[in-house]
C-alpha cells in the first residue's frame, strides 16, 4: 500500500487498497500533518471487510489528504466499491474547489444510488463510510454514513469529528424515505434503503 504518495491529478489512481496491513502511518508531503489508522477485525467468524483510503496526493497545485474506512456488512463488495468510487466521485464534482461540502453531499447521494443501482451485482451486504479530505493542511471536509468514525489528535486530545449515525435513533427518518430497519437475530441494526 502506498503510504507516501505523489500522483500527477489522475483520479483513477486515488483509490488505496485492501492490504493485509490493517494499520499504518504517514505523513503530508510538507511533513506538517501526520496520520494514523487502525482496523480491527470483530469477532464474527468470516474474513475482514473493511477497506481503508490513507495517502497524501497532489491535484491541480493542491495537496490533498484523503483519507476514508469502509466498514463491510455481510461481505466486502459493497466497501470495495467505496474504496474505488467514493473519494473520486466526491473530486470529480465541479463545485469541489468552491463548495467542498455540496460537492461531498452530492457525491455520497450519486454513490449511494449507483451502489443501489449494482445491487444485483454488489449482494446483500453493505457498508459504513466516514471520508475525510484535508485541503493544502488548512482546511478539513469530513463526512460519515453509519457509525464509522473520524478522530483528529490535537495537542495530544482526541477530538470526535463525526457523528455516528445509529438506526435505532434514527428510525424515524428512514422510514420517512422508504426504507425499513430490522433488528435481525445475530445481527446488528441495519437501515435497508
Amino acid at each position: 500500500m502506498d503510504l507516501f504518495c505523489c500522483f500527477k491529478a489522475s483520479y483513477s489512481q486515488l483509490v488505496g487498497v485492501h492490504s493485509s496491513s490493517n494499520s499504518g502511518k504517514g505523513r503530508s508531503h510538507e511533513r506538517l500533518v501526520k496520520y494514523g489508522f487502525s482496523l480491527l477485525k470483530g469477532k464474527a467468524n468470516h474474513p475482514m471487510e473493511d477497506y481503508h483510503v490513507a495517502k497524501f496526493v497532489k491535484i491541480e497545485g493542491h495537496e490533498l489528504g484523503l483519507f476514508a474506512i469502509y466498514d463491510g456488512h455481510l461481505g466486502d463488495s459493497v466497501p470495495a466499491y467505496l474504496q474505488k468510487h467514493l473519494l473520486h466521485n466526491i473530486l470529480k464534482e465541479e463545485e469541489f474547489w468552491v463548495d467542498p461540502n455540496r460537492s461531498i453531499s452530492k457525491a455520497y447521494e450519486k454513490t449511494d444510488q449507483a451502489i443501489l443501482s449494482h445491487s444485483s451485482d454488489l449482494g446483500l451486504g453493505g457498508s459504513t463510510a466516514v471520508t475525510a479530505i484535508l485541503i493544502n493542511g488548512q482546511r478539513l471536509w469530513v463526512a460519515n454514513v453509519g457509525d464509522s468514525r473520524a478522530v483528529l489528535s490535537r495537542g495530544g486530545q482526541a477530538v470526535q469529528m463525526s457523528t455516528d449515525h445509529e438506526p435505532s435513533t434514527e428510525r424515524g427518518s428512514i422510514e420517512n424515505r422508504g426504507g425499513f430497519v430490522s433488528n435481525m437475530p445475530g445481527f446488528q441494526w441495519k437501515p435497508l434503503l
